[in-house]
């Protein structure tokens, strides 16, 4: 789930405005991970230097002003990460990305959102090779495995100093699922999206407004691009830019100061396998997906979950602020009227992104307040995007309740989620998952709640492909995995 980054200034644009376009996208990435965030720049100029500033915390804990303008004021190119962790030690420091590795071409930085399902034997086989490493992460493995292939791979096709492409094809079809990668050499940027698009990439224009850069013009009189962007979410890129497209599964996408082009998209293509959790709660409902904003998919998952799971009541409300949409649907469908019932501080995390059990229910009770006149002797349908452990929503029944909530049904605007994810969501064991082997009735009186019901796995299915241009999108296909069982590739197997 983490939130990658990278932008590239376009040839003959001076170096200075890098750091504050990072922030402002680090910072709109911030739901996809809170642990840690960091940023490598480079200045074009020499291939065994990056400068760079990670540590642990929110964006705003870890850069202010006068760091980033000093650090990266002479960056022609700057990569960025927000880190939620699945794997690997998550309180060390050296886990924070982007990871720097010294190369035979010189310094390489990555960026990687996903999990390696292989992650396992590719760890065995690089320590036989003697390779050290230093965390347990798989980031760090992906790091090493494109330094092996760099070591490897023979030059002798005279290629430029910073263009590991060739590398990189290597990697890619030695490495299944899953990945975002972003990899940086002193003079570019590659993005690399795995066979089955499992997880979120996008790519940008920066263009200058009216006042801004005003030499920089082309031969029409329009405003030529200042700059490339890349990122997890089209939510980062800014307002000046413009959203060019997603990468494609099995891409390598070379960003460089003269332009975008696509170095590579292998052969072995399978059905694709887009992480649908990505519409249900991940992203930022003003990203885009497959041609469709993710807002529109949540509200169409709410008018199908009234549809299959009407109740009598007097308003219809939400867990916010990723259930909003869904809620919308729901009432819009129903005919029920919408009202809100809980407070959210926004200045309290994601929950379901916290690292343990403890820490999650405390921050619900920090995170809503209960508007006491809304709830009060209402029959409500509180609607939630989906449940996981479950061992939040209890706190919120009770405190509904509390508030004088006559009853309190809860509609969930996704299935039951009764398997683990191995591809880079921290969705755990079955033991943990509560709709395992307990019955709507377990799992309401678990809530104390008066009803709980689900939507269909084909009614998210319909509301998701619903709105994809099939002249636009001809293959489509998405990962339901902890919702029906059914990987892209036996996790297994390794």
């Amino acid at each position: 789930m983490c939130g990658i980054f990278g932008c590239i200034l376009a040839s003959g644009v001076p170096p200075g405005c890098l750091a504050s376009i990072a922030n402002d996208s680090l910072t709109a990435l911030q739901h996809r991970g809170t642990e840690s965030s960091g940023l490598v720049g480079t200045s074009g100029k020499d291939n065994d230097h990056f400068d760079m500033v990670r540590g642990k915390g929110l964006v705003r804990d870890v850069f202010n002003e006068d760091v980033l303008k000093s650090t990266f004021n002479e960056s022609i190119a700057i990569l960025g990460h927000n880190r939620y962790s699945t794997a690997g030690m998550k309180d060390a420091i050296n886990c924070v990305q982007p990871f720097v590795v010294h190369a035979v071409v010189g310094r390489v930085a990555i960026a990687h959102n996903g999990e390696l399902v292989n992650v396992a034997s590719k760890r065995s086989e690089i320590l036989k090779r003697g390779v050290g490493l230093s965390t347990d992460t798989d980031s760090e493995l992906i790091a090493q495995i494109i330094s092996k292939a760099i070591a490897d791979h023979v030059r002798s096709d005279n290629s430029e100093l910073g263009d590991i492409s060739k590398e990189l094809e290597t990697v890619m079809e030695e490495v299944d699922i899953s990945y975002s990668l972003l990899v940086m050499t002193y003079d570019r940027i590659y993005a690399i999206r795995d066979r089955y698009g499992n997880r979120p990439l996008c790519i940008g224009t920066l263009r200058p407004g009216a006042n801004a850069l005003k030499n920089a013009q082309n031969g029409s009189g329009q405003s030529a691009p200042f700059g490339y962007i890349v990122a997890s979410e089209s939510c980062a890129l800014p307002s000046f830019a413009k959203f060019d497209r997603e990468v494609r599964p099995g891409e390598i996408v070379e960003i460089t100061r003269t332009g975008i082009k696509e170095r590579y998209r292998s052969a072995r293509l399978p059905t694709p396998a887009f992480c649908i959790f990505e519409y249900v709660y991940f992203a930022r409902s003003d990203s885009l997906f497959e041609g469709q904003q993710v807002h529109r998919v949540r509200r169409e998952c709410g008018m199908r979950l009234a549809k299959e799971a009407h109740i009598d009541a007097d308003i219809v409300s939400t867990v916010p602020d990723s259930a909003t949409a869904a809620s919308h649907g729901y009432a819009q469908k129903s005919g029920i009227p919408y009202e809100d019932v809980l407070y959210r501080n926004s200045y309290v995390g994601r929950s379901f992104i916290q690292p343990n059990t403890e820490l999650r229910q405390s921050s619900i009770t920090k995170k809503f307040g209960v508007l006491t006149q809304n709830v009060s002797g209402k029959r409500v349908v509180l609607v939630d995007d989906s449940i996981v452990r479950g061992n939040t929503m209890g706190i919120i029944v009770r405190l509904l309740k509390q508030h004088g909530a006559k009853e309190v049904h809860i509609r969930v605007a996704s299935p039951p989620i009764v398997h683990p994810c191995f591809m880079g969501i921290n969705i755990p064991d079955t033991k943990d998952l509560i709709a395992v082997n307990k019955s709507l009735e377990d799992i309401a009186a678990e809530f104390g709640a008066d009803s709980v019901q689900y939507l269909s796995v084909q009614g998210l299915k319909e509301s998701v492909q619903r709105g994809i241009e099939a002249s636009k999108y001809p293959q489509v296909g998405h990962c339901m995995a902890c919702l029906t069982g059914e990987y892209p590739v036996d996790p297994y197997d390794f």
